[in-house]
C-alpha cells in the first residue's frame, strides 16, 4: 500500500507509456548470474600512505580545515589532501568497513604518532583499529580516508561517489552541498549489463530484493548484520522520486529500527555493500535469495525479456559474509 506520507515525483516520459508486464506466477529457483569483477573506484599511486603525486612532507599526520572549491570547508591531511568519511562504517562505537580492494581505492589515514590540528577540536579525533591491526584516525568517531583518484591538494573527486564517501568536516560530519541534498530519493529504470532491466538509485547503484521478505510483508527480514550486507533504501524525508518506473508500484513498510524502507511491487529494495560502482551487481544470485529487481517489481529472470537476456547459469557465483561470526546472508 503507498502511504500518504510518501509524495511521489514521476519524471516526465514518453507518451503512450506501455502497461509494464507482471512477474511470471512461478517462484522457482532462478539460474545464478556469476558476479561482474567489481573492480576498483581508483588506481592511483600509493606510497608511504599517500596517494596520487603527494609525496609525504614528514611522519607525522596533522588534521588541517581547508577550503574546497565546489565543496567548502573539508578536513586535510598534512600535504592538503581531502579526507573522507564512509557512510557504511560506523561511528557509535568507531569502525571501519573499507577493507581490501576498498582500501587500496580509499586508503586510510593511519595515526603516526601524536596527530596535530589545525582548525580542529581536539576532543573529536580519535582512533580506530582497523581489521589489520593499524591505527586509524577518527574525527567525531568517523574513519578518515584518502582518494587515490585525488592526484594534488585541493581535489575532492571523492565527493559523492557510490552515494557513500564524502568530504569530511572539522566535526566529522559530510561536507559540501551536495551532502546536504544526499537524502533525496530517485529511483530509476535501468539496464545492466548480462542482466537486463533493473532499477537503480540516484547514485546508480543496482537495487535487490530478498526471497525471504514476502511480497507486500509490512517489515523487512534483513535487519542487524543481514543489513550491513545489504542496506535498506529508505523513504529519506517521505520523498521518492521515480522515472521509468509505475508510481503504483511504490510503497514502503517500517523496519525493526523504525525507519521506512521504500518497496517496488509489495517487495522491500536493498542495495548490496559488495557494489562499488554503478553497473556492478555482484548480489545477483547470492544465496539463492537475493535478486536484482526489474522496474516491474520482478525478480530479474521472472520476466521473459529478461530472462532471455541472462547468461547461462555459473556455479562459482558465491556467497556474502557479513564479517561477523562468518554468517551469510
Amino acid at each position: 500500500m503507498l502511504r500518504t506520507r510518501i509524495a511521489v515525483s514521476v519524471a516526465a516520459a514518453a507518451a503512450g507509456l506501455a502497461v509494464l508486464t507482471a512477474c511470471s506466477g512461478a517462484e522457482t529457483a532462478q539460474p545464478v548470474i556469476a558476479p561482474a569483477a567489481a573492480g576498483g573506484t581508483g588506481g592511483g599511486q600509493i606510497a608511504n600512505g599517500q596517494v596520487g603525486n603527494a609525496a609525504p612532507a614528514s611522519n607525522e599526520s596533522k588534521l588541517v580545515v581547508a577550503d574546497v572549491a565546489n565543496v567548502g570547508q573539508v578536513l586535510t591531511d598534512q600535504n592538503g589532501m581531502t579526507l573522507y568519511r564512509f557512510d557504511k562504517d560506523t561511528a557509535k562505537p568507531p569502525k571501519s568497513n573499507c577493507d581490501g580492494d576498498c582500501a587500496k581505492a580509499w586508503p586510510p589515514m593511519l595515526a603516526t604518532g601524536d596527530v596535530q590540528v589545525q582548525g580542529v577540536d581536539k576532543n573529536l579525533v580519535g582512533k580506530v583499529t582497523r581489521s589489520d591491526g593499524t591505527e586509524q584516525i577518527t574525527v567525531g568517531g568517523w574513519a578518515l580516508y584518502r582518494y587515490a583518484k585525488d592526484t594534488k591538494a585541493g581535489d575532492a573527486t571523492g565527493q559523492g561517489v557510490g552515494g557513500a564517501w564524502y568530504a569530511a568536516n572539522a566535526k566529522g560530519g559530510k561536507a559540501g552541498q551536495a551532502a546536504a541534498e544526499a537524502g533525496a530519493v530517485k529511483l530509476s529504470a535501468s539496464k545492466i549489463d548480462g542482466l537486463g532491466d533493473a532499477i537503480v538509485d540516484q547514485n546508480g547503484m543496482t537495487l535487490y530484493l530478498f526471497t525471504k521478505d514476502t511480497k507486500k510483508a509490512k517489515t523487512s527480514a534483513c535487519n542487524g548484520d543481514c543489513a550491513k550486507t545489504w542496506p535498506a533504501v529508505l523513504s529519506n524525508n517521505g520523498k521518492v522520486e521515480l522515472q521509468g518506473i509505475d508510481s503504483k508500484l511504490l510503497g514502503s513498510i517500517k523496519r525493526a529500527d523504525g525507519t521506512e524502507q521504500v518497496t517496488i511491487g509489495g517487495w522491500p529494495v536493498y542495495t548490496f555493500a559488495k557494489d562499488l560502482k554503478p553497473g556492478d551487481a555482484n548480489g545477483m544470485g547470492v544465496n539463492g535469495t537475493w535478486f536484482v529487481i526489474e522496474p516491474n517489481g520482478c525478480k530479474v529472470g521472472t520476466t521473459p525479456s529478461t530472462a532471455a537476456n541472462q547468461a547461462p547459469a555459473d556455479s562459482g557465483a558465491g556467497s556474502s559474509n557479513s564479517g561477523s561470526g562468518g554468517t551469510t546472508y
